[in-house]
């Protein structure tokens, strides 16, 4: 069975989450409020908090996305993005359950490729999170 990040603390719009992304990072700002706000819609269930200073979306309690931004890019992350079908190839990394997708200033994103990614961590996640409830 897969071991879930759970945060009871987790809500729907948390102010910490806001006024994050609300802090001046110039264009790495707008990409990290550009796909955090991509993972806000896509639930009712969507819940939010800051996990090691960073947003980090869940469904309901379970997380399965963040963003963070670094001196000279952004990271899309996803909690199990091993588990994510990914032919655009825009998943790195080398953890046993995490990828991330990297995104820079003057750099081409794949945008469908990459709301298709977290659309289906989110519904990969929500489908895991009800068998854990289940069992």
């Amino acid at each position: 069975m897969i071991r879930l990040m759970r945060f009871p603390n987790a809500r729907m719009l948390d102010p910490a989450v806001e006024a994050w992304l609300r802090e001046d990072r110039g264009d790495l700002g707008l990409f990290a409020k550009r796909w955090f706000d991509c993972m806000r819609h896509c639930g009712s269930d969507m819940r939010e908090l800051l996990h090691d200073g960073h947003p980090t979306a869940c469904v309901g309690d379970a997380a399965f996305g963040y963003v963070n931004a670094f001196t000279f890019h952004v990271n899309v992350g996803f909690f199990l993005g091993t588990e994510l079908h990914d032919p655009a190839g825009l998943l790195v990394g080398t953890g046993k359950f995490m990828r991330h997708v990297k995104l820079s200033p003057g750099k081409k994103v794949d945008e469908r490729g990459l709301e298709k990614l977290i659309e289906d961590a989110y519904t990969g996640m929500k489908a895991i999170a009800e068998r854990h409830e289940r069992s």
